[in-house]
């Protein structure tokens, strides 16, 4: 088998330090990508350290890979050498389950393979994108359009189809009033494409150094979420919010400031279980939701609304020596807003 260089992690805790992993020989329906850019996302870290006690070691996170096709498998019709493509959180489903058919592959039922730290169909750990290079099934393959620059895509595979997925399913337009919970990796996302998509959008943050990158990414309102007055003073004015952070909240204060028939949808992780007065809930007939990533077509629809409204992730790009610092700095916060990994710098053996 061909092997390349890529990061990994050997529990929890230790360093990432350079390897080499070995790529599966091209499938008649594989597509190898050289990556270019990976981006780091929040999950990759509760990975490395075992949070959710599921990892896989050694580990090579990410799931937010953007490349070139270097070659593809003799039934691929799709790609060609040359393309740009990327790779989201899936590489595979078992296609046949109700939720494959209808699109949603993100909720299959048979055998759902991700990119990392999960076994594919032949009980071999995957690995994903803090690497040279990936194969995948065309099927999994997303294109990314010559227009978005690669390292600005990479986070889209992630960060960009987790929020896009709730705006449209809830109904994000013109006429309607988005509020988005967190102005981070995921969020300064989602205002652009609830901007584009007409909602008017309000951002809710405990940094006010965000507030003109929110205002000029197209939200119209910035609302400091510690300050109680500001809530009192929007009322019930909001038809959706979507939580972009993984912090335990009062849901209670944010369910009040829905509207009539409003949704909220958690796309965060807390460390603790959400709790929540039904009369939150019953009042105004408000829904409390949640969504994860969408499915493969979805994902190719929101790349391709992202490169018709010059949506794009801003990143700090780094290199492969820098990732154990860059953890340690999402953690903190410390990143505008989101680190992606220059994958040429991957390669040599420490």
């Amino acid at each position: 088998m061909p092997s390349c260089s890529a990061l990994a992690t050997d529990g929890p805790g230790r360093q990432f330090h350079r390897t080499r992993i070995e790529r599966r020989e091209l499938r008649p329906r594989d597509v190898r990508i050289d990556i270019a850019y990976c981006g780091i996302c929040h999950s990759d870290v509760s990975y490395a350290r075992n949070e959710w006690g599921r990892t896989i070691f050694p580990l090579v996170p990410g799931h937010e890979i953007a490349g070139v096709v270097s070659a593809v498998g003799e039934e691929v019709t799709r790609f060609a050498r040359g393309d740009h493509a990327g790779v989201g959180c899936l590489v595979n489903t078992c296609g046949e389950c109700s939720s494959c058919r209808a699109g949603y592959e993100q909720h299959c039922i048979g055998k759902r393979v991700a990119t990392y730290s999960s076994r594919d169909a032949g009980g071999n750990p995957t690995q994903g994108g803090y690497s040279e290079q990936i194969v995948v099934d065309e099927s999994f393959v997303l294109e990314i359009p010559k227009s978005l620059p690669l390292a600005a895509a990479a986070p889209l595979l992630c960060a960009g189809i987790t929020t896009y997925s709730p705006l449209v399913r809830w109904g994000a337009a013109p006429g309607t009033r988005v509020g988005i919970l967190g102005f981070g990796g995921l969020g300064h996302v989602a205002v652009q494409i609830s901007r584009s998509l007409g909602a008017k959008t309000t951002v809710f943050d405990l940094a006010l150094e965000k507030r003109a990158d929110a205002l000029r990414l197209g939200a119209s309102e910035y609302v400091l979420s510690n300050e109680p007055e500001a809530f009192a003073r929007l009322g019930h004015s909001l038809d959706l919010i979507v939580c972009t952070v993984p912090a335990n909240l009062d849901l209670d204060a944010y369910l009040g400031l829905l509207d009539v028939g409003g949704t909220f949808v958690t796309i965060g992780m807390p460390s603790e279980r959400l709790t929540v007065d039904a009369m939150s809930l019953i009042a105004n007939q408000r829904a409390l939701a949640g969504s994860r990533i969408g499915g493969i077509t979805q994902t190719q629809e929101m790349l391709t609304f992202c490169a018709e409204h010059e949506i794009a992730a801003e990143v700090e790009v780094i290199s492969a020596d820098d990732v154990d610092a860059a953890y340690e700095r999402l953690i903190a916060g410390d990143v505008r807003f989101r680190f992606v990994i220059d994958a040429s710098t991957i390669a040599g053996l420490a």
